[in-house]
């Protein structure tokens, strides 16, 4: 009975350092070897690369011991530069492991196209919002003699009157003639035949008319630059904010 006694006590004690053993070996790798393998706790706080171009923010994330993926999908804004970093995921500051991923967003070389909405015949105050909603910018807004207040007469880039359809850069500025309501008043068109193109214009906008397509022409007889024809004619009773066409001699100086 003695001798059962013994080896049962034997069995347990085996046991318990058996068990003893697997329990100091299982917190060594889990304190010790795993930590090493994983580089578990050691972190790298994410860089801000919001504004760096693609360039700069390789260099930084290169310093910072972290690795880089371009989306496919870029965007435009017109506030920064070319190839500038849009947006960073994961976000600025989070806390990753040495080695991480990060991918980024990068602002297009080129401003995409945008076809122009007809904005003629309608309110100032909803032009600007149809501008904004598609990515483009309100402009100068030119008040001109016209019946209709606040209504939209003209849309212009670069002070050159389009039409629908016409295609501009995203982020573009529209000017915008826009009528103020006092155009009731009938005059009679001057002479602008003869004239230089700058004086042709500014004695138009003088006389409460506005200036309307503006076609250049040869003409063996008269000067380069030199107005010579008009559309209306001179002499003609018309309402202020009249359009008047005007045909230049020469070609256009872009």
């Amino acid at each position: 009975m003695s001798g059962f006694s013994y080896s049962l006590k034997k069995v347990i004690i085996n046991i318990i350092v058996i068990l003893a053993l697997s329990f100091l070996l299982g917190f060594l790798f889990l304190q010790l070897y795993l930590p090493m393998y994983t580089n578990h706790g050691e972190t790298v706080s994410v860089p801000d690369l919001s504004g760096y171009t693609f360039d700069e923010s390789v260099d930084i994330l290169d310093n910072a011991g972290l690795n880089y993926e371009v989306s496919l999908d870029s965007g435009f804004s017109t506030d920064e530069k070319a190839l500038a970093v849009l947006k960073q995921i994961p976000a600025a500051e989070e806390q990753v492991k040495n080695g991480r991923k990060i991918y980024l967003t990068l602002n297009a070389r080129n401003a995409p196209l945008i076809k122009m909405p007809n904005l003629v015949n309608l309110q100032l105050k909803n032009v600007q919002e149809t501008l904004a909603n598609m990515g483009l910018e309100r402009g100068e807004i030119i008040y001109v003699p016209d019946i209709g207040i606040n209504v939209v007469l003209e849309q212009r880039y670069r002070g050159v009157s389009i039409s629908e359809g016409f295609e501009v850069p995203k982020g573009s500025k529209i000017d915008l003639v826009v009528g103020d309501g006092d155009g009731n008043q009938i005059l009679s068109v001057p002479n602008f035949i003869g004239k230089d193109e700058i004086d042709a214009e500014f004695l138009i906008l003088g006389s409460g008319l506005r200036v309307g397509e503006k076609i250049y022409a040869k003409n063996d007889t008269v000067s380069a630059g030199i107005v010579f024809r008009q559309s209306p004619d001179a002499g003609l009773q018309v309402r202020t904010g009249e359009i008047v066409d005007l045909w230049i001699s020469g070609e256009r100086d872009f």
